[in-house]
């Protein structure tokens, strides 16, 4: 699936994200072009939804390449069906990114003239990249698909290799070009004008390592407690035979992986704020004057007098996690100018409910393998200890998914006023054309009828696999007809 490919590709003004709440301090100035905030709230809208399929597109078929592993070199019956079912999630998923994608790659010079005018020549060639690993990733999902019951279960399996290092490539180039908006490099500005370009430069710069690597440990526990959320509200409705904990646990492995990984991940990548971007980090904390040693602030915000309100604060460890020392305090919000600043209680608050929901994820985690460890069974939905965890896990894929919005508006918001940080403000990336809200509102209504449209179909498909139905048709090429000759060579490995 394009994932943050097609997608985000194009996109990454995932300074639009800015917009999720039509949040925009430095939006409200009436010298403000008239295209800036539609452009901000189609952006938004955009990258906040297509994102969603951008995980699974990383993930999915890594996770369902394990399964398929599974039912090839195990022989295991369950996991070859939870495969084949899977591919065909997969393929839905792919079609409707695909067409989110592809809005998003038209974006980028309809909303953001300033900075594709300016800075396309720096950006291109990630761009080139993503769209060709895109392109890759649809003709082996293809493969995939049509493959079944026509290639030898081993030569088949392989199809999902490409499918995972395309995803892999493209998000990594997506994340380049938004890593190189938030620490841009590669060029010189002489007499206004962009020069000395170094596209290479530009796309392997110094943040876009750390930043890939967090949101690739994202779109496994996006994907992974999304669809082991599926499988726990099976058995909560009785449905505990072995093909539902196979579905829970082998997703669930992954998610807790990535779960008890990212706040070790996230770490690194903020420890560099202070140096690269001060104002977001005094945001975050929402520290508002210096302090040695700065607290770490919970809750609270700041009111029309620059104040902090309602804030929890515990001595010491604002500058132990974010300053990695005992006594440096963390950059506070008087040292910059008020136009300099980006909106400070969303950044906070969007931090916090991230590290919040991070939290109780790998706490999930870190419960059921213990308990695991211990001999418990908290897939027994008979035991009211493991019904409340079936429960709590029916919520796990809405809260990685919230994590991880709140993630990308804490990077996007936070980087306000800036479109790429200390180099062009978000104004004046934008175009004078107010019609864009016609383009906004279009888009809501499309993106309304893909949602409920994915809804249909995903849930019609469960209910005739819950019937007996596994041949449903696949979305690409027709159906092998019953009995055929290479059907026998993948029944070993039912």
């Amino acid at each position: 699936m394009p994932l943050l490919d097609t997608v985000v590709g194009s996109l990454d003004v995932h300074a639009s994200l800015t917009a999720l709440t039509s949040l925009t301090a430095d939006a409200s100035s009436t010298a403000d072009p008239a295209g800036l905030l539609p452009a901000r709230q189609q952006m938004a809208l955009s990258l906040g939804w297509h994102i969603i399929l951008a995980c699974f597109g990383v993930a999915f078929p890594t996770i369902i390449l394990a399964m398929h592993w599974r039912g090839v070199y195990r022989e295991d019956a369950d996991a070859m069906r939870l495969a084949r079912r899977w591919s065909k999630v997969s393929a839905v998923l792919f079609a409707i990114g695909a067409v989110s994608g592809t809005v998003l790659s038209f974006e980028m010079g309809l909303l953001w003239p300033g900075l594709m005018g300016t800075f396309g020549d720096v950006l291109g060639l990630p761009f080139a990249f993503e769209g060709l690993a895109f392109f890759l990733e649809a003709i082996f999902i293809g493969l995939y698909l049509y493959g079944w019951d026509r290639m030898k279960p081993k030569v088949h399996l392989l199809m999902l290799v490409p499918m995972a290092i395309t995803g892999v490539v493209g998000t990594f180039c997506v994340l380049a070009v938004n890593a190189w908006m938030n620490e841009p490099t590669g060029f010189d500005i002489v007499d206004g004008e962009v020069t000395n370009i170094q596209p290479w430069a530009a796309f392997f710069n110094d943040r876009v390592w750390l930043q890939f690597g967090h949101m690739w440990v994202a779109t496994f526990m996006v994907a992974g407690f999304c669809i082991a959320a599926v499988y726990a509200v099976g058995m909560l409705k009785g449905r505990r035979d072995r093909h539902h904990r196979l579905g829970f646990i082998v997703p669930f492995v992954f998610a807790s992986v990535a779960a008890i990984s990212q706040p070790v991940v996230g770490h690194f990548l903020g420890a560099e704020l202070a140096e690269i971007q001060p104002s977001k980090l005094a945001a975050m904390e929402l520290a508002t004057t210096s302090e040695s040693p700065s607290p770490m602030t919970l809750g609270g915000y700041v009111n029309s007098d620059g104040e902090k309100v309602g804030a929890i604060e515990i001595p010491y460890l604002g500058s132990i996690i974010a300053m990695e020392s005992l006594s440096e305090p963390v950059p506070s919000l008087d040292e910059f100018a008020e136009e300099d600043l980006p909106p400070v209680n969303l950044t906070h608050w969007s931090f916090q409910i991230m590290i919040g929901l991070g939290m109780l994820l790998m706490g999930l985690a870190l419960i059921f393998w213990f308990a695991r460890w211990r001999k418990w069974d908290l897939l027994d939905a008979d035991r009211a200890t493991s019904r409340w965890f079936l429960r709590i896990m029916a919520f796990s894929g809405i809260a990685a998914i919230a994590a991880m919005e709140t993630g990308w508006i804490t990077t996007e918001v936070g980087r306000q006023p800036w479109i790429v940080y200390g180099v062009m403000r978000t104004p004046e990336a934008a175009g004078d054309n107010s019609g864009l809200w016609w383009l906004y509102w279009i888009t809501v209504v499309v993106y309304t009828l893909m949602t409920i449209g994915a809804i249909v179909v995903l849930r019609s498909m469960a209910k005739r696999w819950r019937r007996g139905d596994e041949s449903l048709p696949s979305p690409y090429g027709p159906e092998l007809e019953t009995g055929s000759a290479t059907d026998a060579a993948q029944e070993p490995a039912r």
